[in-house]
C-alpha cells in the first residue's frame, strides 16, 4: 500500500470567524457566571491571562490543548465552548464547513461531527493524527469516558492502564479522567473517530 501525504488541516470555510466569535461569547459567559476573574482563570486553567484575555475579544481560534485547560478549569464540557444555542429540527453538516480545531504544530486535528448546540452529554468528533505525531492530553472531568474506533492507519492509546496498539477496525473505551496521549508510529495517516461520554452535565 503506497504510504500518503498528510494535508494541513483546513480552516472552516467563513475562515474561523464564527467559530472565534462563539468561543469568545462563551468563554466570557462562563467566566463571569462563575464569579472568576480572568486572572483567577488564568491559575484554575494554566492558561496565560494575555491568552484568555486574547480569546475574549475574539482573537482567533486557539489550540486543542489550550482550549482542553480552559473547559477542565471551568468543569464545563468541551463543546459548550462553541455552543450557539438551542438544538431543534435537524442539521446537516457540510465537510467543506466543518470546524477543525489543530494542536500547534498541526499534526493532531479534530473536527466535530455534531453541531455545536445546547448542552450534551455526548460529543463526536474525527482526529487525525500526521505520522509520528504524539498527543498528550491532560485529565478530563471525572467520569469522562472515550471511544475510539480507528477507521485507518495504525495508533498507540496511551492510558492510565498502559499503552494499546490499535489498528484499522480496533476500537478502545477508556476512563479519560486521568492524563493519555495518542501517537501515530506508522508512516501514513491515522483517522480515528472518537464519541465523548460525560457522565452527567457538568454545569447547572
Amino acid at each position: 500500500m503506497t504510504a500518503t501525504t498528510p494535508q494541513p488541516p483546513q480552516p472552516p470555510a467563513d475562515g474561523g470567524e464564527a467559530l472565534s466569535r462563539s468561543l469568545a461569547v462563551n468563554l466570557r459567559r462562563f467566566r463571569l457566571g462563575q464569579g472568576l476573574s480572568v486572572e483567577r482563570l488564568a491559575a484554575l486553567s494554566g492558561v496565560g491571562r494575555a491568552e484568555l484575555d486574547a480569546i475574549e475579544q475574539g482573537g482567533g481560534v486557539p489550540t486543542i490543548a489550550l482550549l482542553w485547560k480552559v473547559s477542565h478549569a471551568l468543569e464545563i464540557p468541551f463543546s459548550s465552548l462553541f455552543s450557539a444555542g438551542p438544538a431543534s429540527g435537524t442539521t446537516v453538516l457540510r465537510r467543506s464547513e466543518s470546524k477543525v480545531l489543530a494542536s500547534q504544530d498541526g499534526g493532531f486535528t479534530s473536527r466535530a461531527l455534531f453541531p455545536f448546540e445546547g448542552e450534551r452529554r455526548v460529543e463526536f468528533y474525527e482526529l487525525r493524527l500526521a505520522p509520528g505525531t504524539v498527543e498528550e492530553a491532560e485529565a478530563h472531568a471525572a467520569g469522562t469516558a472515550e471511544n475510539i474506533t480507528v477507521a485507518s492507519g495504525s495508533v498507540e492509546i496511551v492510558t492510565a492502564d498502559g499503552e494499546h496498539r490499535l489498528d484499522t477496525g480496533d476500537s478502545i473505551l477508556f476512563e479519560a479522567d486521568a492524563p493519555h496521549a495518542y501517537r501515530n508510529p506508522g508512516d501514513r495517516e491515522a483517522v480515528l473517530y472518537l464519541v465523548m461520554s460525560y457522565v452527567e452535565p457538568l454545569f447547572a
